[in-house]
């Protein structure tokens, strides 16, 4: 094939996502789907596996290699550009309780998850996708995961199903131990628990904002503390993956190290945007874009998910979900109720 006619299959791919994604936005705007507080890109998930299991086999494989390049390039833009959702003011605002809670959650989380996935004897990758996804920030650490450890994207959309389905769950739960008065907590320490424990960005914001301003506002913050720290932990697991090819004879340690740059040019967008130097407007703007360039990278993912996939993966990643589940809910209640007081 000519370059010139292998770059116009590629855009009828990207084309092809691209307007499944402009649907996604445009579904995600419902009434209905506004209240389950889900995001475009799980939209847009969905949408993918729709069309996976259906009228995928009519597509013309030179049209391939787009989908491709939304799922690897595009996702990568994506999380780049998810900096400008951030400060480092946001850190300072709420101060070290927050971090240190975070910081617990995050690590026992996708620790205790590859061990319990290794128990289970689950696949590796969607055992640390799911413990990823579970520990920092969703769907979005899922992706930046994926483009550190390279898995197939059948094991990516399981993961997410597994966070998307205990993050809307967490997004009812929370509210009504609030209001019901069986958590006892000030609004606060509410606040921290909220945002260090539910999965999804915007799940943190429709639980926040069912329990009142006084708790959305500390539970976004601590909740986007949270997704700094995909930074560190898509280093690690770079490194991490670049050491096992390494003893495993794939050639030396040196050689094999991937640097996931995406993720450093994240945290150096954080920086510059922590100087707002752009106008308000523009920045929302940005993140606009930047939410198409992830549910285009959603849909790809689930373009490449059939039901038989799903079945390969079985049940184990949703046991997998539940238990980490449950352990958000306890060690965060617990480390808000004694830990935050404290300081």
């Amino acid at each position: 094939m000519k370059l010139s006619e292998h770059r116009s299959s590629m855009l009828h791919g990207i084309l092809l996502i691209a307007l499944f994604s402009c649907a996604a936005f445009y579904i995600g705007e419902t009434e209905f789907v506004m209240s389950l507080s889900l995001s475009p890109m799980i939209v847009g998930i969905v949408l993918g596996m729709l069309y996976a299991n259906s009228l995928r086999n009519n597509l013309p494989e030179t049209w391939v290699p787009g989908i491709t390049f939304c799922s690897k390039r595009i996702l990568r833009l994506g999380i780049i550009l998810y900096g400008f959702r951030l400060t480092f003011q946001d850190v300072t605002a709420v101060g070290l309780p927050a971090i240190c809670v975070d910081a617990v959650i995050v690590a026992t989380t996708i620790l205790g998850g590859i061990l319990i996935g290794r128990l289970l004897k689950m696949d590796r990758g969607i055992a640390l996708l799911a413990s990823v996804g579970s520990g920092i920030c969703g769907a979005a650490a899922i992706l930046g995961a994926e483009s550190a450890i390279k898995v197939k994207p059948y094991k990516t959309a399981v993961a997410v199903a597994t966070v998307v389905i205990f993050g809307t769950l967490a997004m009812f739960i929370y509210p009504v131990l609030y209001r019901s008065g069986i958590v006892g907590l000030s609004p606060e320490a509410m606040g921290v628990f909220t945002g260090s424990t539910v999965h999804e960005v915007a799940h943190v914001v429709g639980a926040g904002n069912a329990m009142g301003k006084s708790v959305a506002d500390p539970a976004i913050i601590v909740k986007m503390i949270r997704v700094m720290m995909l930074v560190p932990v898509l280093f690690i697991i770079s490194y991490s993956v670049s050491r096992a090819a390494a003893v495993g004879g794939a050639g030396s340690s040196r050689s094999n190290v991937s640097v996931p740059w995406f993720a450093i040019l994240f945290l150096v967008v954080i920086g510059f945007n922590s100087f707002a130097l752009l106008p308000a407007s523009i920045v929302e703007s940005i993140n606009v874009f930047d939410t198409f360039l992830l549910t285009m990278a959603m849909t790809a993912l689930g373009a490449e998910t059939s039901i038989e996939k799903f079945k390969k993966a079985g049940f184990k990643p949703f046991l997998l979900a539940a238990i980490l589940f449950v352990w958000l809910m306890v060690a965060g209640y617990l480390m808000a109720k004694y830990l935050v007081p404290l300081f």
